[in-house]
Order: structure tokens, then sequence, then C-alpha cells
């Protein structure tokens, strides 16, 4: 495919110039004061930082003590102390367990985590740079559920985001080698397969879910699939997160079978997607492709509009006519929505610097006395919004601090990288990102609690690959 847009380009006087145009922006963008700054080196938590020390403090009292108490030798090698396998095993079942299952896997992969660190003396991690925005959210957040208009309503929610946010800094402990991140990859798109095919068995089977998720006026007889997630919105969050990481792994396949297993992978997921009749992960599922295809190359700009134009004419009628009906004020979805980020905007005004605490007990307290046109709602069909309405202005600035350092980081790597697999691997995790995002801009992303957890899964999947470690390795490769 490659071979013939190189032919195609070279015998186009056209594209010749389109191409040389896309050259100069690129080097004028990369050029740039601020996208240089941007790109700038950036430090972790070193040993000599303040919470360097207090790390260090904290872990040789753990070691100490392991050792005193004959517990080093005891867990040293164990299953429980094994990170990768529990945090493998968190990223794959989440989204297909029940909450209270993810739960309890995700505080396995903790408690190993503490073994890890208590049992061998000699493990060490760099720390990314995110990781201080990630405390600064995890502290925010519990203020936030202390000064609660309704503690009890946000005790359990707030504690969850917390332990769910810490659980991108336990990613990073669990998986430390070139190896268990490919494994983690791997077991991640093989979930998302797994998900993807119920989906398709929902549609084949005819199960349709609430009245409410469809203008029944606009789209009768439409059937949006669910999956294992309760919610076709909630579904198309997750598989936004997965699909860009499935794209990477047909890209970097050894061999021309694993190629073909990646690439019924990724077909399953987006057809699911496609079934979702989810906008705003449609819209989501563009810009991440978007972001994959230019930065894997800038080439794939011109078969990307090609593709877009080409899609009207080869997607069924009922997806067109869903797509074409963003913005349209008379759809019940999209003037409920509306409605609610003017009352959620109003209530953001009063509350803008601590909020009123996280989870849907003290949003449905607060929110109805802001309500325009007494709409109801459980949350308020954003994610930055929803952010700081929970923990105020400094929620929204710790949230926007956590992506924006992941996306420095995974394109500095893109940009130093020497070796291909690691490289689109980068490239899929800033897809990923970019992808809910964008979705987040139509609805809470975080409403569902297993989503929640594969979003701050992929965030320290990315400081992971954001390594140095990696491109020391490429470099002598």
């Amino acid at each position: 495919m490659m071979e013939r847009i190189r032919k195609l380009a070279r015998g186009s006087i056209v594209l010749r110039f389109l191409a040389a145009i896309a050259r100069f922006l690129s080097r004028q963008w990369y050029g740039s004061a601020i996208v240089s700054r941007f790109l700038g080196e950036s430090r972790g938590f070193g040993g000599r930082s303040v919470f360097g020390r207090a790390v260090g403090v904290v872990r040789g009292a753990e070691v100490r003590a392991f050792k005193r108490l004959k517990l080093d030798r005891a867990a040293r090698g164990g299953l429980f102390a094994t990170p990768i396998f529990w945090c493998c095993a968190t990223v794959m079942l989440a989204p297909i367990v029940p909450t209270t299952a993810a739960i309890g896997l995700a505080g396995v992969t903790l408690f190993s985590v503490f073994l890890k660190l208590g049992s061998d003396g000699d493990f060490r991690v760099e720390t990314a740079p995110v990781t201080k925005f990630i405390l600064l959210y995890v502290f925010v957040t519990l203020v936030g559920t202390l000064t609660s208009v309704d503690f009890r309503g946000s005790l359990f929610g707030g504690l969850l985001l917390v332990f769910f946010a810490l659980f991108a800094v336990l990613t990073q402990y669990a998986v430390t080698t070139r190896r268990e991140l490919e494994r983690v990859i791997w077991l991640l798109v093989l979930g998302g397969f797994a998900v993807a095919c119920y989906g398709g068995l929902q549609y084949v089977r005819g199960t349709t879910g609430a009245s409410a998720w469809l203008d029944s006026e606009m789209f009768a007889g439409t059937t949006r699939v669910f999956s294992t997630l309760q919610n076709p919105n909630v579904l198309a969050e997750y598989l936004l997160l997965v699909i860009p990481f499935a794209a990477a792994k047909i890209i970097t396949a050894k061999d021309d079978l694993r190629r073909v297993c990646y690439i019924v992978a990724l077909a399953a997921m987006l057809v699911c997607m496609a079934l979702t009749f989810a906008r705003g992960g449609w819209l989501g599922l563009i810009a991440a492709a978007a972001v994959f295809l230019i930065m894997l190359d800038r080439r794939f700009i011109i078969v990307g509009i090609v593709g877009l134009i080409a899609l009207y004419f080869v997607l069924p009628q009922s997806i067109i006519a869903r797509f074409t009906s963003i913005g349209n004020v008379s759809d019940g979805s999209t003037s409920y929505r509306i409605y609610i980020w003017l009352g959620t905007l109003a209530l953001i005004r009063t509350h803008w610097l601590i909020g009123i605490g996280p989870g849907v007990a003290a949003f449905t307290r607060v929110y109805p006395l802001y309500a325009y046109s007494a709409i109801v709602a459980p949350h308020s069909h954003n994610l930055f919004l929803q952010v700081m309405c929970d923990g105020g202005v400094f929620a929204l600035l710790g949230f926007v601090g956590i992506l924006c350092a992941s996306f420095r980081s995974l394109a500095r790597g893109v940009r130093r990288s020497f070796d291909r697999t690691i490289r689109v691997y980068r490239i899929a995790g800033i897809a990923a990102l970019t992808g809910f995002i964008v979705q987040g801009m139509t609805d809470y992303s975080f409403y569902n609690y297993r989503v929640t957890l594969v979003f701050w899964a992929v965030v320290g999947l990315c400081a992971v690959m954001s390594r140095r470690g990696f491109d020391a390795a490429e470099g002598g490769a």
C-alpha cells in the first residue's frame, strides 16, 4: 500500500506540491520556540527531590522491616510479588468482569507492588514527570471528597477515583521491561477483541438497551450495542483506548499470522464502534486515526482525505444519518447535553475553587439549583466540566497537567526514537489519549469505574513507553 502511495506521489505534480507544503509546515512547526520548549528535556522525581527523598525513606523502612520479619525471602519470586502478572490481569479483565472484581484486581496489584518493593532492595524504577501531576490530582480529589456537599455520597466514588489515578503509578512499577510492555499491550488488545465480539453478538441477537439512548423519532429501529459495559457511549470510550494499540500491533507484528490476528481484532473493534452509534465516539475515532496516521507518515494526510470522502459512499445510511445529526439541536440527546452544559457552567461559576465533591450524589444535590429547562442529569456529560465541578480549578489544572505531561513525554519519545516498534507504540498512546479526550468533550468518561481504571492504566503505560531506558537500548541496536 505504501509503495503504491510513493509511486503515485512521485508521478503526480499536484501531490508533490502538496507534500512540499506539508514538509515546509512541518519544519516550521518543529522549529518554533513553543514546540521546541514543549519537546525539551523534562525530569521525573529524582533521588534529590523532596518527593524522591521521601520515597527513599519509606522504601528503606519497608525493606528493613521485611528483612527483620524474614519476609524478604518468603515473598521474593512468589506470584503475589509479581506485579506484572496482576497488572496484565487487571488491564485485560477490567472491562469484562464486574466492577467489584476489577477493583479487587487493582487492589492485588497494589499489594503485589508493595511486596516487590519490600522484598527486593535492588528494585529501582524511574518515576515519570507525569507522576507529579497525578499526585496533585489525587490530593485535590481527596480534598474535594472531604469537603463535599454530600460527604457520604462522595466518599466511595472519590476514593475510587484516587485509587484508580494511583494505578497509573502502580503500572510504572509493574511494567519495567520492554518485554513486559509488549505483554500488557497484547493483553489490552485481547480484552478489547473479546468485548467487541460480545458487542457484535448483541447486535446479531437484536439486544436493545434503554430507549433514552436514541431519539426514537429520528433513529427508529436502530440497535445500539453496549457489550459488557452497560452503555454504548461507555463502550465507545473504552474502544478508543484500545483501537490505536491494535493498529500498532498490526504494524509491529513479527510475522504474517500474528498480523492477520491483529487485523481481525481491529476489524471487530471498528465494527463494534460503528454499532455503538456513539457520535462522540466516532469523532474521537476520527481524531485518533488522524493523529496516528499523520504521526506515522505525513503522506497519510492525502489517504485520510480520500478515505473520509469514500466513507460517505460505503457506510450504511443509518450510520451516515446518525453522524450528520451532530450539532442538530432538534435531536433530543444533543439539546439535552447543551442544556446540561449551560447548567453546569452556571454551577461552576459559584463553586469554581474547590468544587462540590465527586460522585452522582453531590452533583444531583446541587445541579438542580442551576439546571436549565428543569433538565435532570447524573453528571455534566463533559469530562473537563465534571472534573472542575467535582474538585474545582485545581483538579482541572492537575488533570490537564497529566494530559500535557503524557503528550509531551510521548512526543519527545517519538521524535528521538531509533526503534520502529516503540515509536509506533508511542504514537498509539498519543492517539488513544486524543480520541478519549475528544469523546470526553461530549460525555463524562469517568462515569464508568472500569473504563476509568483502563484509562489510568493507559496513562501509566504511556509513562512506561516514555522511559529513556528504552531509547538507550534502541540507540545501540
